[in-house]
């Protein structure tokens, strides 16, 4: 037993020194996936756990200014990053059928390391999405879908920026930012108030959004599967799966929101109608003569 420790602990120490890159191992979070790891632990308990368990007998925190700032910084945030992404990158050199990791000390090479480390930040920011639902007592919200997606992203974001810094996969970060300013722009305008919901009649667009953005992120992973592509078919294996699962979730989500919930609803509504018109119709009644009486 020993022994097989000693040696998962020597394989993995073995994987770190050899395959992930040197230029990124001192930044903020990049040293080891452990504090990643414990902070992720410490939200889905917080979030599933603990923070329901101290909101039960309290009123529910309002946060309309906290939201609107959290939002319209996410949604600048956002737009900046999916600018550097493309300044960077994928408006210039970069090819989208098949573009390997460059892991030269190059100003264009490390500025894209640092677009990739950022939004693995982004990431770990976006965990206060959940924290928000908590505090406004919002636990409905909090469904598999999301607690999945919120955990897995930052996860993700750490091995590309641990591992590879650029290349073919970050053209999932770009889309998903692109997506995360239409999505926060959609919160920002919710959290303004009442006055604000008559531009809030888009709401089932930004799931199509988000789907769309699933089905580029799978071809695009795809491909590399079936050409000499000098990238990590087995990342891009991954980044296929998860688009596909994301899709698949995400697909269904919306299907049971704005499908069945809607037909359901306009069911009950009928069924409503029909049973007061039924009352109606047992309070009053014709006698023999024609004549109009109380029943």
């Amino acid at each position: 037993m020993t022994s097989t420790v000693s040696s998962v602990v020597e394989g993995y120490h073995r994987f770190m020194a050899e395959k992930a890159d040197p230029r990124t191992q001192d930044w903020f979070l990049m040293s080891s996936p452990w504090p990643l790891l414990a902070l992720l632990a410490a939200y889905v308990w917080v979030c599933l756990s603990l923070g329901p368990r101290l909101m039960k007998h309290r009123e529910p925190f309002k946060l309309q200014g906290v939201l609107v700032l959290y939002n319209f910084v996410q949604m600048i945030g956002s737009a900046w990053l999916f600018w550097e992404g493309l300044d960077a990158a994928w408006l210039r050199d970069y090819s989208y059928t098949c573009q390997p990791v460059d892991f030269s000390n190059s100003p264009k090479a490390i500025r894209m390391a640092r677009a990739v480390w950022m939004y693995f930040i982004f990431k770990i920011v976006e965990l206060l999405d959940t924290l928000f639902f908590v505090l406004r007592k919002k636990d409905s919200q909090i469904s598999f879908l999301h607690m999945y997606h919120h955990t897995l992203m930052p996860v993700c974001a750490w091995i590309g920026t641990r591992f590879l810094p650029g290349g073919h996969g970050t053209l999932l970060g770009l889309i998903n930012c692109l997506v995360h300013v239409i999505m926060y722009c959609y919160y920002m305008l919710a959290a303004m108030g009442p006055r604000y919901q008559r531009y809030l009649g888009w709401k089932s667009y930004v799931t199509v959004v988000q789907m769309v953005q699933f089905v580029i992120v799978f071809a695009h992973s795809a491909q590399v599967l079936f050409t000499s592509c000098n990238y990590p078919k087995s990342i891009a294996f991954l980044l296929t799966l998860n688009a596909g699962l994301f899709l698949h979730m995400f697909g269904s989500f919306y299907y049971h929101s704005y499908v069945v919930a809607p037909r359901r609803r306009a069911a009950k509504q009928a069924a409503a109608r029909e049973s007061l018109l039924n009352d109606n119709n047992n309070v009053v009644c014709k006698d023999s003569n024609g004549k109009l009486k109380d029943n």
